[in-house]
């Protein structure tokens, strides 16, 4: 174990916000991943992780990290949650489409780097896309992680297994921590014998009537420069392209953008894979122990692991949206544009979007992403982005598309501006169905109210405002030859984007 001679008192949270979470696909795609989704309740799931980051009196404003392509919306969801974050790191995106993450050891390393040049906190590291019901017994839990952190020790968190998964890594637990004079309402602390890869199914029951093993909740405490010593000790490389992509990068606005060139040589490898599976080697200088969090934990990794969390009426069905179901049995249903109607059916999943709709058995739910990576290689949009996409000034949602023409419903958030842009192939024709637009076309600038149109013709240079306090609502008649998304030139634009 480090010894280590500043004792700080603050925790500083760092929220990993990177991932696709394809295993809940279709409601969770890479432009729009499930952590930015409402999934158990009204707010999302990387708004109840930023309340359950504050509220203590140790913790500090949190520290996110977050893949470039999502900055804007992890920015406005973080502001809604009534957080003001230290900082958002930018993990630069590879190919422009917010997949540039290059897995959790890089980016609580970029955080740890970050955060060391200030007065070495505690590190409190936890992905943006957990479940966790019971926020007091979470944060005790962290309150005990910490203290040993101070110590020196990588502390982990462990969940008492209710079932034996097979979707989850298990930690053995082996003799007690013992630590000056610990209450006893403090969750237990142990000695980390071994992480072990997801089981199978028998495996997994010997290890739950064992009793000495936790899953691997993959939430980490540990001081900030013995992050850095650690990741420097076995992945030098991480270490080494993350503070060199730090060095050379930049500020924008509200972001901390990570040099590209320099991260991108970074290589890609989870915190369990870089650090903490080698810590139970007997060389190693580092001591990693577990912490017991018995708070009502899940990380919502596939659609059963939802249905087990979610609230289900006197069949076990769990139902949301226009859905009817009849003779229909521990069932989990989500309609998002259009009635769903099951009869007859027992244990099945069934997510309704409106591009996509997935059936499958809930006990089949973990093979999603092999399926998400055949339609990735086949080229298909809708394991990207939903209909209804988000930008940085509100939503445009495609409600048809046939040959040269497309029709899109866009919405203007209240005070928002969209780049002066112009396209090189297409023609658009604007119809104002709600509030009012500030266009600029040309060198003429003009305001359009509700029932009011007009016409951008190919090669001029436009720009559409929303001056009022409502949202804007326009229907968009595209036409042309080319309708991609990248027949934008910009000239200028309040969001910096290229």
């Amino acid at each position: 174990m480090i010894e280590l001679g500043i004792t700080p008192t603050l925790i500083q949270p760092v929220i990993l916000c990177g991932g696709s979470g394809t295993r809940l696909w279709p409601l969770s795609r890479q432009h729009y991943p499930k952590q930015l989704h409402a999934l158990n309740g009204e707010k999302t799931l990387l708004e109840e992780t930023v309340a359950r980051s504050s509220g203590a009196a140790s913790f500090v404003e949190p520290l996110v990290v977050c893949n470039e392509g999502h900055r804007f919306m992890v920015a406005e969801q973080v502001r809604r949650a009534g957080a003001r974050p230290k900082a958002i790191l930018l993990e630069p995106a590879a190919d422009g489409a917010g997949s540039g993450g290059r897995g959790t050891a890089p980016a609580l390393t970029l955080a740890a780097v970050h955060a060391v040049t200030a007065d070495d906190p505690v590190l409190l590291a936890m992905p943006s896309d957990h479940v966790v019901e019971d926020n007091a017994a979470f944060q005790a839990a962290v309150e005990r992680a910490a203290a040993l952190a101070r110590q020196g020790y990588i502390v982990t968190f462990g969940v008492p297994p209710a079932a034996p998964e097979t979707g989850y890594g298990y930690i053995r637990a082996g003799g007690i921590v013992k630590s000056e004079g610990p209450s006893p309402r403090e969750p237990q602390a142990h000695y980390v014998e071994a992480f072990v890869e997801k089981p199978d199914a028998a495996l997994a029951r010997t290890y739950v009537e064992s009793g000495k093993y936790l899953w691997n909740a993959g939430i980490f405490v540990v001081r900030a420069s013995v992050w850095i010593d650690a990741i420097g000790s076995f992945r030098k490389e991480i270490l080494a392209a993350c503070e060199r992509a730090y060095r050379l990068g930049k500020r924008d606005g509200a972001f901390l953008r990570a040099e590209s060139a320099a991260f991108s040589e970074c290589p890609a490898d989870s915190i369990d894979y870089a650090v903490m599976e080698r810590l139970a080697e007997p060389a190693s200088s580092y001591e990693a122990v577990v912490v017991r969090l018995d708070a009502g934990w899940s990380d919502v990794g596939a659609w059963n692991a939802l249905w087990d969390i979610a609230e289900k009426d006197a069949d076990g069905n769990a139902l949301h949206g226009d859905v009817q179901a009849a003779d229909t049995k521990n069932t989990l249903v989500i309609a998002q544009h259009r009635l769903v109607a099951c009869v007859g059916v027992e244990d099945l999943v069934v997510i309704e979007t409106p591009d996509a709709v997935l059936v499958a058995a809930k006990d089949k739910a973990q093979a999603i992403g092999p399926m998400v990576a055949k339609l990735k290689a086949a080229g298909r949009e809708e394991c990207r982005q939903h209909r209804k996409v988000h930008r940085p000034w509100g939503t445009y949602d495609g409600i048809e598309r046939g040959e040269r023409f497309q029709v899109k419903r866009i919405v203007v958030n209240p005070g928002a501006t969209l780049s002066l842009q112009m396209h090189h192939h297409r023609a658009e024709h604007w119809i104002v169905v709600r509030g009012t637009a500030r266009v600029t076309r040309g060198e003429e600038t003009f305001l359009l109210t509700e029932n009011e149109s007009t016409y951008i013709p190919t090669g001029t240079r436009h720009r559409l405002e929303n001056p009022g306090k409502l949202p804007l609502e326009i229907i968009e008649v595209q036409s042309g030859a080319y309708l991609g998304e990248d027949d934008i030139v910009r000239f200028d634009d309040n969001y910096g984007r290229t």
